[in-house]
């Protein structure tokens, strides 16, 4: 049988500021629209932050992802995943109220405190949209994007066991896969486990090819058959991490979250672009892509007639 990979679109984030690109969506109706668009190209599953309408910087306000959730739903079978990431400066607190809220069949958990460096863009732009972006960049010089135990616990318990929601397990660097390893051995977490490997943000594992090579690896060790992995490349890695992933068993993700790009100084039209490249990508490697209810199949989701939007 032909494998089904799963394709992660991821739409906004929190990375990447209004002035980067004028195709990244900041309103709750372009954010609808390119979830809408990005499933409608294959992505089976779609991972959302919200922004505020007005100036594009990210914010966890839950009213904000329910002007938008309900319609990504209306309009798509895709499995929707909330982070609980957020971004600079949110709270742990915060960062968890769209999802405990809607309480999706996904959500991101990210497995590790670490530094997030942002700040080396600021010397890429002259002008800027809007004036809080070069302070939200440079404010990442001293910012520490913090995950600890009990964060993770209280993510665990709150949102997995009191929900029902399972989780896209971030994992920056290789201690990040120990730190999953110890929650399983706990029985915290259960199989089967989805793994993003992060590779290429500033404070994270580099984006190379080795490095992969030994997140997979070391996953191997302490998962064997309990786990599935995503590839996750920041920036120009974005495609030839994925494609390698891919080619190694793997998933991917992909969006605007990630990387703006759709070709080598070619800013991306679209979330949709971008799935329609990788899905070029797997058509060559004869895989197939998953549909959403084979996604929610191989993750053990519990359906999207139980979430509440």
């Amino acid at each position: 049988m032909t494998r089904k990979v799963i394709i992660t679109c991821a739409v906004t984030g929190s990375v990447h500021t209004p002035t980067m690109s004028e195709y990244l969506p900041v309103t709750p109706e372009q954010i609808a629209e390119q979830a809408i668009g990005a499933a409608e190209a294959g992505a089976a599953v779609l991972h959302l932050h919200a922004r505020n309408p007005e100036d594009g910087r990210p914010t966890p306000d839950p009213g904000v992802f329910m002007r938008f959730l309900p319609r990504i739903r209306t309009a798509t079978d895709a499995v929707v995943n909330i982070s609980t990431g957020g971004g600079m400066p949110m709270t742990v607190h915060e960062r968890m109220q769209a999802a405990l809220r809607a309480q999706p069949e996904m959500a991101s958990l990210n497995m590790g405190t670490m530094n997030f460096g942002l700040y080396p863009a600021l010397s890429r732009y002259d002008h800027w949209r809007y004036d809080w972006e070069p302070a939200f960049l440079d404010a990442s010089r001293d910012f520490v994007f913090k995950n600890t135990f009990a964060d993770i616990e209280t993510l665990l318990a709150e949102l997995g066991d009191g929900c029902g929601t399972r989780f896209e397990f971030e994992c920056y660097d290789v201690g990040h896969l120990f730190t999953l390893a110890h929650f399983l051995d706990r029985g915290l977490v259960r199989p089967p486990l989805f793994v993003q490997f992060v590779l290429g943000i500033l404070g994270g594992i580099g984006a190379d090819p080795d490095q992969l090579a030994h997140m997979k690896r070391t996953a191997d060790r302490l998962f064997g058959d309990d786990y599935r992995f995503s590839v996750l490349g920041a920036g120009r890695h974005q495609l030839p991490l994925a494609s390698m992933g891919a080619a190694m068993g793997g998933n991917v993700r992909v969006g605007l979250e990630d990387n703006l790009f759709l070709d080598r100084g070619v800013l991306a039209p679209s979330n949709a672009a971008q799935v329609g490249r990788i899905r070029q990508v797997l058509d060559g490697l004869g895989l197939e892509i998953a549909t959403p209810a084979e996604a929610r199949e191989m993750l053990a989701l519990k359906g999207a007639d139980r979430v509440a939007f």
